[in-house]
């Protein structure tokens, strides 16, 4: 028994070749709207490269770019054979393409779906890749003479400024690395001599962030030196009272600002997937109900339509029963090229006469 059986007269074949001809030329512009938001991720990415580990965040515009430019050929694709399904004549070039192009639409849809998912799960890979990013980043902060790192500084200092957050988990990780260029030390200075003897690697380590951590929206002037020295400030404890930094790490800000973007760009790619089906749908049942057409001659006969010409358990059985076929196929092949290879070895005896 077939799925989804559904009778056609004339009038019906008619309206829906011209309802999805609408509806292949909406999937165009769904295609252009997801190959834009791949474009505009790609660009956001792009623009923070540099706190980046490596490039595994850039294969979801990627996809997204890849997906609109075949959603909209697809489309336009289908779109045509619906317009030339009104015209017997013209819609019989396309019957001996219409079950590739089918096979070729299952397999869009399963890597559109593949895609949506895959913008919700990116979360975790994101994490580890802002992470150590923005780690490498913050070492070189302090590195505005060497070539190749001296943007480094503007870098961290405008997304700390933009995204209101404050080193890579929070403020403190700017104690455990050297921030402020030598050039910019007093090496006479005891208290500089002090810090750097006290350290393993010779590093100048202070308890201070750069300026583009203070929170404007504070009352009180920023501190961004001494910030765990109770003393060296007037009515102030770094443990209790609440800092003029921002208490938010770059890592976390970021995150959930891609995660957002990406979470609903899934959601709209979901949407179009599921318009996408829709379409495939519609497309299978005119095709079948415009092959299934008794007498030719006659365009204003009735014909059935299907999804599946048997039903979903005998579909199934079906696939496999070709697939072992196959199999055994290719095996007797093999086995029949061994047979030849071992006849051709063979050397004819000869016999000598003497």
């Amino acid at each position: 028994m077939a799925l989804l059986k559904v009778k056609f007269n004339q009038k019906k074949r008619v309206k829906l070749a011209q309802g999805l001809w609408l509806m292949n030329w909406f999937s165009v512009f769904a295609g252009i709207l997801v190959f834009s938001m791949g474009l505009f991720l790609k660009i956001e990415l792009r623009k923070r490269s540099e706190v980046m580990d490596n490039s595994e965040s850039h294969f979801v515009p990627n996809s997204l770019i890849l997906m609109g430019i075949l959603s909209c050929a697809f489309n336009g694709f289908a779109g045509k054979i619906c317009y030339d399904s009104l015209d017997p004549t013209k819609f019989a070039k396309w019957k001996p393409l219409l079950k590739p192009y089918l096979a070729l639409c299952c397999v869009f849809n399963m890597l559109l779906f593949f895609v949506a998912l895959i913008c919700f799960l990116m979360r975790g890979s994101l994490d580890s890749t802002l992470a150590q990013g923005l780690k490498n980043g913050m070492k070189f902060y302090r590195d505005t003479d060497t070539p190749g790192r001296c943007f480094m500084k503007k870098t961290i200092d405008m997304l700390q400024i933009e995204f209101k957050c404050c080193g890579n988990n929070g403020y403190k990780d700017w104690f455990e690395i050297q921030w402020i260029s030598n050039r910019y030390l007093d090496f006479s200075s005891k208290e500089v001599k002090d810090r750097i003897k006290s350290n393993v690697d010779g590093r100048y380590l202070v308890d201070g962030v750069p300026f583009s951590c203070c929170n404007p929206s504070s009352p009180r002037p920023c501190i961004q030196y001494q910030v765990t020295n109770n003393s060296a400030h007037y009515s102030y404890d770094y443990q209790t009272e609440e800092l003029n930094l921002w208490r938010r790490g770059c890592r976390e800000a970021l995150l959930n600002y891609y995660s957002g973007m990406m979470s609903s760009m899934g959601a709209v790619i979901l949407l179009v997937w599921l318009f996408e089906m829709s379409v495939m749908v519609g497309l299978r049942l005119l095709h079948t109900s415009l092959e299934s057409i008794a007498n030719p001659e006659d365009p204003e006969c009735e014909s059935e339509g299907w999804i599946l010409e048997n039903s979903l358990k005998d579909t199934f059985k079906s696939a496999l029963e070709n697939l072992k076929k196959l199999g055994k196929f290719n095996q007797v092949e093999a086995g029949a090229e061994g047979a030849e290879g071992e006849e051709g070895g063979k050397t004819p005896a000869i016999t000598t006469v003497s």
